[in-house]
């Protein structure tokens, strides 16, 4: 009987409900602060990792923007039997006019959209860009915007697509020529857009390194 008392009192005791497991206190601030800082230096190492292919991105978004906008004019002045004049005026702005005809005088063009490329991307030839060997073979790597080649010395900045599909300037010449866009002092970031007089066609480029030489290959 007395040892049965004594085992109550003991299952009973105060001292016993006080011992509490370390799963059911959670975790200490130690802890906690631990955690939070292998996380904040996780989440660093991947955005010091991740700058390079966001800023290749950046540049493509630029190259796309240009490339579509010059198809999609091309392909218009084809459809409506209209002129579009495409026109690239640095650092970074892109115009698009339609150019009626009419006789005896065709009307002076109109602006039908006016376009920035994303922030710091710009027209321009970054050091190391290939003064031979450039796309199309189409001038020599000294002019960002160099369209007009086989006018003179090119350095038009822009193209008037023709009902036919050809490109060309505003006396009715063939207009062939290239577009460079790139990342301020970023090599590889550079991109570029070539159109051919004759038929129109537009090509994309990218700066790759092949071999340790920075050359342009058609995307």
């Amino acid at each position: 009987m007395t040892s049965q008392v004594q085992g109550t009192q003991a299952s009973n005791s105060p001292r016993k409900d006080r011992i509490v497991s370390r799963k059911e206190r959670g975790f200490s601030m130690l802890e906690a602060i631990a955690v939070v800082a292998i996380l904040l230096i996780a989440l660093s190492f991947n955005f010091v990792m991740l700058q390079p292919a966001l800023k290749a991105a950046r540049a493509t978004s630029a190259y796309n923007q240009c490339f579509m906008l010059l198809r999609r004019y091309r392909q218009q002045s084809i459809d409506e039997r209209k002129r579009y004049i495409v026109t690239f005026t640095a650092p970074n702005t892109v115009q698009v006019s339609r150019w009626d005809f009419a006789l005896p005088v065709s009307p002076a063009p109109v602006v039908i959209t006016t376009q920035q490329l994303p922030t710091d991307i710009n027209f321009q030839l970054v050091a190391g860009v290939p003064t031979a060997n450039t796309p199309d073979n189409f001038g020599n790597g000294s002019q960002a915007i160099d369209f007009g080649q086989g006018i003179g010395l090119g350095g038009l900045n822009y193209v008037v697509f023709m009902p036919d599909g050809s490109s060309q300037d505003t006396n009715g010449n063939l207009n062939s020529g290239v577009l460079y866009v790139a990342l301020t002092g970023n090599l590889y970031s550079s991109r570029a857009v070539s159109v051919f007089g004759a038929t129109g066609r537009v090509r994309g480029w990218q700066l790759v390194n092949q071999g340790g030489l920075a050359t342009w290959v058609q995307r």
